[in-house]
């Protein structure tokens, strides 16, 4: 594949599914598109060191704010983040798009949004790349009561009343909300009795080694502006999403898929998490399977931009080989 120049990020704003949604993108608009979905509490920004490397190898990167975020629309209702309304988003945005089959980078929940746009929608997604967050097969209890154990103090439960985290956030200042989850290093997200999950954290005074001042400013403008109940809601429907998904109970993976987590992500260090991936149970619901553990934390894509990009653009490239030599 030819390369050139990066090119300036373009931004526009689609009106898709009933809400209204703002992507950037870079690179060549004839170029095999990548969808980039990010995380919580992300933006578009998040992948602006792989749109550039994308760019720079011939592809269209894509990156939306998902709904809830940024420039995009935010319903405050919580009802209106099913996983069924997310995937719905993403698929309105490939169809006003003109984009039959895109590649598909996501991370975090957007890596979620990502296996589950390959798990109803198989025949849009070229290949996978998915960043800390595997596939995990349909628990027999809902969420809550699976994560019940770990008692109210933990995040996830403290995420599920509305109202409950936004009021303990407003004690802080946005950049200080954002800093104390970005700078997470430990892998139990779990604040001692009667604590609220942000007080426990710590947000270092120093900047983050991978995130300037300025740029930790850009996501806080955005956050000051949409606010935290959207991003919050994605949580708030984990016990929905379960009963929704009662179809799909035992279905695997089938598109092509690359997995890539830092061997200090807090999410690989629990639950059994890290195990699951190295034992096998992983591959057989998701056979076309490849993984790799990089040096780094949960951030990845941000923290150890240069190896993921690297790991992202040689599966890309080695996939479109694949396809032309078929």
């Amino acid at each position: 594949m030819a390369a050139g120049g990066a090119g300036e990020v373009r931004h526009w704003n689609a009106d898709v599914n009933g809400v209204s949604l703002h992507a950037a993108e870079q690179g060549p608009a004839d170029g095999p598109a990548v969808l980039l979905l990010h995380g919580f509490p992300e933006l578009w920004l998040s992948w602006r060191h792989q749109m550039s490397a994308l760019a720079v190898r011939g592809f269209r990167a894509l990156a939306p704010d998902l709904r809830g975020y940024g420039d995009s629309s935010s319903p405050a209702e919580p009802a209106a983040y099913s996983i069924f309304h997310i995937v719905g988003d993403v698929v309105a945005l490939l169809d006003h798009l003109r984009l039959p089959k895109v590649f598909v980078v996501g991370h975090d929940r957007g890596a979620e949004v990502a296996w589950h746009l390959c798990l109803f929608r198989p025949d849009r997604v070229r290949a996978l790349v998915a960043l800390g967050v595997p596939f995990f097969p349909r628990p027999p209890l809902p969420m809550t009561e699976v994560f019940a154990a770990r008692g109210d103090g933990f995040y996830i439960t403290q995420f599920q009343e509305p109202g409950r985290a936004e009021k303990a956030f407003a004690r802080h200042d946005v950049a200080t909300v954002l800093k104390k989850f970005y700078s997470i290093e430990f892998d139990d997200l779990t604040a001692p009795p009667g604590v609220e999950i942000i007080d426990f954290l710590e947000a270092p005074s120093s900047p983050l080694p991978w995130m300037t001042d300025e740029e930790l400013g850009q996501y806080a403008e955005k956050f000051q502006k949409s606010g935290f109940t959207g991003p919050l809601n994605y949580y708030r429907m984990m016990d929905t999403n379960w009963r929704l998904m009662a179809p799909w109970n035992g279905a695997k993976i089938t598109v092509p898929v690359k997995f890539i987590a830092g061997d200090k992500d807090m999410g690989l260090q629990s639950f059994g998490i890290g195990q699951y991936v190295k034992s096998g149970a992983f591959k057989s619901i998701v056979p076309d399977l490849e993984v790799s553990t990089i040096d780094g934390h949960h951030y990845i894509q941000q923290e150890q931009a240069d190896k993921v990009n690297y790991e992202i653009i040689s599966y890309l490239d080695n996939f479109i080989s694949k396809e032309a030599s078929a």
